[in-house]
Parts: structure tokens; sequence; C-alpha cells
């Protein structure tokens, strides 16, 4: 049994290699968006084929998915095979436009399924309601392995195998997938191999400190995905993207040494934000906590969304407010759907998809309120 579409999906890639046809990569910019397009990325050039171009969206500006911006960006590429990686399972009117303007879309995914599919050619996600593959919870780096898999067949080789794997089993940790069945088995392997990784990224983690004290791989690998999380966009490219690609010491050495220069006062504002959340909880009695502001760094209220729902046991939505729009940032308590949650509330949303327990939401500043209500009102 494999998952839906993956054999389909390897047979239209291998041919847009053979057509020497325009592919294009769109990937999200979280670790997860970025491992995924190293392997696509890296499985198309082993069988000689060529990336016209690789966009991830900047969440801050454009947020999350298959966006307008991004599309009209790589519109000189037309006509070309454009993959969404780890993102496009809601992009509903995105997936229209990229049409319109000569994209063919493909969508590998792991999210969940909203009310219906975008009208991509062909989509991967295990979600999907007749995909009968038994496991339904890869991070889509896990999803896209096994496509490479197909595409490369016996090519695969073991030394290509166990570098995917590395990323893999970043991704996997780093998205907080459940660590059991086929998973287990990628957290395993992977780690197994970042231990003498190739990848000069990696390498330059595991031979400075604090990284080569901590006793065991996995404080070392926890703290590498907590810095790869770090905002760090050149080019259009994350860090996490651009340090797990590169081929230099060199280059690898310099992203690294900025991203520990960044860390200390990432985790300055978190603390900051907390600290006001907390300060707003202090005179409240909801049954959710809701809360946002223009000074509330995108990048930074996924972590401080956890930490309160963690401490508060209650679902935590919170936003970065923008001139009309907000984008937010969704984490829940075992036992409730949040993407379920805010389907019921969706006649107010631009956006919204992602995970049960952590997911986002883009709004109209004029519906937060009406929003928040229908929230309550459906949570209880």
């Amino acid at each position: 049994m494999e998952i839906k579409n993956i054999k389909k999906a390897a047979q239209r890639i291998i041919k847009a290699i053979k057509n020497k046809e325009k592919i294009i990569l769109y990937g999200d910019a979280d670790l997860d968006g970025a491992t995924s397009v190293i392997i696509l990325q890296d499985s198309i050039r082993s069988l000689g084929g060529e990336i016209s171009a690789v966009y991830f969206p900047d969440r801050e500006i454009e947020g999350y998915g298959i966006t307008e911006k991004g599309l009209n960006f790589l519109k000189k590429e037309t006509p070309a095979l454009l993959i969404a990686l780890d993102c496009g399972i809601g992009n509903f009117k995105e997936v229209k436009l990229a049409k319109s303007l000569g994209f063919e879309v493909m969508i590998i995914d792991h999210h969940e399924i909203l009310d219906k599919l975008p009208a991509a050619k062909i989509i991967i996600d295990p979600k999907q309601k007749d995909d009968r593959y038994p496991f339904k919870y890869f991070a889509c780096a896990g999803v896209v392995f096994k496509l490479s898999e197909t595409i490369l067949g016996n090519k695969l080789t073991e030394s290509l195998r166990r570098n995917f794997l590395e990323l893999v089993a970043l991704a996997t940790i780093g998205d907080m997938m459940p660590q059991e069945s086929e998973n287990k088995i990628f957290i395993e392997e992977g780690l197994s191999f970042l231990k003498s990784s190739w990848r000069p990224g990696i390498k330059t983690f595991l031979e400075i400190e604090p990284f080569k004290s901590y006793p065991g791989i996995n404080q070392k690998v926890s703290k590498i995905i907590s810095i790869l999380n770090i905002r760090d966009v050149k080019s259009n490219l994350p860090a996490s993207f651009r340090l797990l690609s590169s081929y230099s010491s060199k280059e690898a050495e310099g992203i690294v040494k900025d991203l520990l220069k960044k860390a200390e006062r990432r985790k300055e504002k978190i603390e900051e934000i907390k600290a006001e959340v907390e300060k707003r909880l202090e005179v409240k009695e909801d049954p959710i906590i809701f809360e946002g502001g223009a000074d509330f760094d995108l990048t930074l209220i996924s972590s401080v969304a956890s930490s309160t729902c963690q401490k508060h046991l209650k679902p935590a939505f919170l936003y970065k407010k923008m001139m009309k729009e907000s984008h937010g940032t969704v984490r829940v308590p075992k036992g409730i759907n949040s993407v379920s949650l805010m389907k019921k509330c969706s006649e107010y949303l631009l956006t919204y998809g992602g995970h049960a327990q952590a997911s986002g939401f883009r709004i109209k500043n004029e519906n937060l309120e009406k929003f928040k209500k229908c929230l309550i009102k459906n949570l209880r």
C-alpha cells in the first residue's frame, strides 16, 4: 500500500525532468518546509533535472502558504510545474490564480484537510479522506522522502538515503509529529546518521560550544532545531534552507554565527511577549486565550502560544495586528482539534489551516471580535 497519488506525482516529475520543463519548488519557510524542498531538489538533481526557482513566502508580509505575491514574483517562469511543499492544501483561491497564470500545480502537504481540496493537478496528503495509507502523521519531509524513494527507485544510493533521513529526522522532531510507527524509524535512523553528517551546517553545530558539551544527540538536535527556527531571511531564503543545503564550511560557519547572535535577542523578545500576555490574562477569565497587537512578532508568537497553552490548559490564539489584517498562530490542549474549531468559524477568516494541535489563520481586523465570540461559543 502507498500514499495516494505518490506514484502519479513521481511519474509527473520524471516526465518534467526528461522534457526539460521548468520546475519550481514553493516551500513553507519553516524547518519542515525547508528540508522538504532540499530533499526534492536533490532528488531531481540526482536524475539530471534542474530547478528553475525556489520560493519561500515571508510570513510577516505575505502570510502562510501559496500567496498572490509569490505567484506574481514567479510568473515570469511560466509555463512551469509548481510544486508546493508543506503548504497549499488550504489555498483554494491561490491555486486557481496559479493555474490562470500558466502554472501546473502539484501539492505535497501533511496538514489537515478542510471542507474540499484545491484544484491542483496532483495532491499528495495522507489525510485525504480516500487515502488508505495506514499512517497519517508524517512531517511533510517524511512524505517527500517516500516520494523521492519512488522517483529515484534503484538510483537512491545509501549515501543519499542517509542524507535525506538526517533531514527527515530534524523535520519530524521540529514539527512535533508523533514519534511512532514510521516516524520512529525515521528519527532513530536519521539521528544515528546525523552524528557523522557530511553537511557543513550540521557539522558546524556539532563542533562548537555549547553543542559539543551536550551529553546526547537528542539534546544537541533539540537545540539545533530551536536555533534553526530563528527568522533570518536573505535573498528570500530562510536560514534553515541556506544552512542545510550549503556545501561550504565557511558559509555554514557564518550562518551559524549569525543565528547564535540572534538567539539571545529572540529569547528576550519571547519573554517580553509572554509577560505582556500574562499581564492581560490577569483581568480575564475567558475559556480561550485570544490576544494580539501590532508589536507581537509573528515569528515568535508560536513559541509564546505553546507555553501559554501549556500553562493555562486553554486554546491559545495569538496574532500580529497589521494595518487591515491580522496573522495568527494557534496552539490547543490535547483533545481539541484547532482546525475543526476554526472551520466552524471560517466565515470570519481569510485563510486558516495546519495541524489539530498547532495551526494558523489570517483575518480582517474588523472580524477579530466576531471570530473570538464564535470560537468561545463553539468550544463550549
